[in-house]
C-alpha cells in the first residue's frame, strides 16, 4: 500500500513537473511512465519555422500546429521520448496542442511570424531532435493545413480514438499516440 501511494505521490508530481525519461515501471498491473526533459511546444514550433524559412516556405497557424503534432508523434514512435511537454487535445478538426494555439491563433490564416513570443529561452534541441523537426518539415511541410488536418484526424489516429463529438478539450495520452506512430513505422519499414 506504501508503495502505491509513494508511486501515485511521484506521479503526480512529475505530471505537474512535466519530465521525461525513457523508463516505464510495472506495478500492479499499472503502467507509469515518468517524463524528463520535453520541451516547450513553441520551442519546437520556432525550429520547424526556421526550418520552413530555411527553404523559402512559411506556414499557417494550421500547418504549424499539425506539424508539432506530428514531430511529437514520430519522436515519440521512433524513439519512445515525448518532444513536447505541453497536453495534446483532441478538437473538432485534430489534435491540438492548446499552448501553441494561443500563441498562433492571431495569425489567423496569414503566416506565423518566427520566432513565437514567449518561448522559454535556453530550450535547446539535440541534434536528433533537430534532424527529426528537419525530416517532418520536408516529409509534410508542403502539405496545406486541412490536408495536415485530415492526415491526423483520419480513422485510427489517436483522435479518432479519443475524439466525441461535442466535447472539447480531451486529452490525448502520449500512449495511444506513441502505439500510433510506432504502428505507421513499422508499415512503412
Amino acid at each position: 500500500m506504501l508503495r502505491q501511494t509513494l508511486i501515485g505521490v511521484v506521479w503526480r508530481f512529475a505530471k505537474r513537473a512535466k519530465w521525461i525519461c525513457v523508463k516505464r515501471k510495472v506495478v500492479n498491473s499499472h503502467r507509469i511512465t515518468i517524463y524528463v526533459g520535453m520541451h516547450d511546444s513553441r520551442t519546437i514550433a520556432n525550429e520547424i519555422l526556421r526550418v520552413a524559412e530555411a527553404h523559402g516556405n512559411s506556414l499557417t497557424p494550421m500547418q504549424l500546429l499539425k506539424l508539432a503534432y506530428i514531430a511529437h508523434g514520430w519522436s515519440l514512435g521512433l524513439y519512445g521520448n515525448p518532444l513536447i511537454s505541453n497536453d495534446v487535445q483532441a478538437w473538432q478538426y485534430g489534435p491540438v496542442i492548446p499552448d501553441l494555439y494561443n500563441a498562433v491563433k492571431n495569425f489567423r490564416g496569414r503566416p506565423v511570424q518566427f520566432p513565437i513570443e514567449g518561448a522559454p529561452h535556453g530550450d535547446v534541441l539535440t541534434p536528433a531532435e533537430a534532424n527529426l523537426i528537419r525530416q517532418v518539415v520536408q516529409l509534410y511541410g508542403d502539405k496545406s493545413g486541412p490536408a495536415l488536418s485530415r492526415l491526423t484526424h483520419a480513422p485510427g489516429t489517436p483522435w479518432a480514438q479519443v475524439y466525441e463529438d461535442g466535447t472539447f478539450g480531451i486529452d490525448i495520452p502520449n500512449d495511444i499516440i506513441e502505439d500510433h506512430y510506432k504502428r505507421l513505422a513499422k508499415e512503412r519499414a
